[in-house]
């Protein structure tokens, strides 16, 4: 770090009822960006605090406003709303997100901006020892291995607010609900390079946890909306159609079925004579064919909500662009360079 320039880093810190460590967990920032020369920035969020978190935090960016901003939200947003506020007001090249409750420990910034320089886009941290109730920690374990299996993103600790992204990450990637511990997931299906490192965590010194039991059920709804976005948000009528396939391919072939069988009976003598309205399949058939004319007719409305939409926005994301794609001759107004001509056309400027 010191044989290159050091980077702008921001640090986003959302916090509601934390004033017992806000102050202290500035400071030891403050000790680890002058002990590693960074060029940095502080940026706290309150989200609709009760205590005097809000006053401390003006406090300190009144003290220190080259390198500290402080950002209230009128209430309680959720900290997804207010990690995207403090991502509008950043303006490092990296991004570091951090929790308030001083349970992440700043000494770790070096390492996370060393992994940034190995190539990686996105850096999580891996609370590999957590300092949490059991209740706690299971189903954010089973959480955590369900969503690297679904989502293909291997990270052991998806809920560890500490994580590392480079700024250009947002531009593509925008926050609602509660969508913010999936955002490697996000990056990583514009083709971001997502990576993860182990850190310390430390126990909580003051204040109570701000997450109970709705949390994992939340996590695991918000699991099938980030499913579904990576995976069929181009392509709904791949999803949503597979279904209805399925569906009407189970009860063509159940109507199929009992039709056949309904003139076996007549015709065999020896057979009791079918009546579909007295088989409870029929009916089921029935409404297998419609769920799937329905599941059919809403993937094709998706799609066509998708075409309109892509029409705003890019599919793609550029990791380099070399070159300007122009050359002199071009728009030089060469009559031998049909391309030239060409061009000319195009721009209303034909020389005569």
């Amino acid at each position: 770090m010191a044989d290159s320039i050091p980077p702008a880093v921001s640090f986003v810190i959302p916090a509601m009822d934390e004033s017992d460590s806000l102050a202290r967990l500035y400071q030891e920032i403050e000790k680890v960006c002058i002990a590693e020369n960074l060029s940095h920035q502080i940026v706290f969020v309150d989200d609709g605090s009760t205590d005097s978190s809000w006053q401390i935090m003006r406090d300190l960016a009144s003290e220190h406003p080259d390198h500290c901003v402080a950002v209230k939200l009128r209430r309680n947003f959720g900290k997804a709303a207010a990690l995207s506020a403090g991502f509008d007001v950043a303006t490092g090249d990296i991004v570091i997100t951090m929790d308030a409750d001083l349970q992440d420990d700043p000494k770790e910034i070096p390492r996370f901006l060393e992994k940034m320089d190995a190539g990686f886009d996105v850096v999580s941290g891996w609370k590999k020892v957590r300092h949490d109730p059991w209740h706690k920690v299971l189903p954010s374990r089973v959480f955590n291995w369900t969503v690297s299996k679904l989502t293909g993103v291997n990270l052991h600790d998806h809920n560890c607010g500490f994580k590392a992204y480079r700024r250009g990450i947002f531009d593509e990637v925008k926050l609602y609900g509660e969508l913010h511990r999936f955002v490697p997931v996000l990056a990583a299906s514009k083709g971001w390079r997502v990576g993860e490192i182990e850190v310390e965590h430390h126990a909580r010194a003051f204040g109570r946890s701000k997450y109970g039991v709705s949390r994992l059920i939340k996590g695991f709804l918000d699991l099938m909306t980030i499913y579904f976005l990576t995976a069929f948000s181009g392509r709904p009528l791949h999803f949503i159609g597979g279904a209805g396939l399925v569906c009407f391919a189970m009860g063509g072939i159940g109507m199929f079925y009992l039709s056949v069988m309904w003139g076996i009976t007549r015709l065999s003598e020896s057979m009791e004579d079918l009546h579909l309205h007295r088989t409870a399949i029929f009916f089921y058939c029935i409404l297998a064919i419609l769920l799937g004319s329905q599941f059919l007719v809403t993937g094709l409305l998706a799609e066509l909500m998708v075409s309109q939409s892509r029409e705003r926005e890019q599919p793609y994301s550029i990791a380099e662009r070399v070159g300007n794609g122009f050359q002199s001759g071009l728009l030089s107004g060469d009559e031998n360079d049909p391309l030239a001509t060409d061009a000319s056309h195009r721009s209303g400027q034909v020389e005569n």
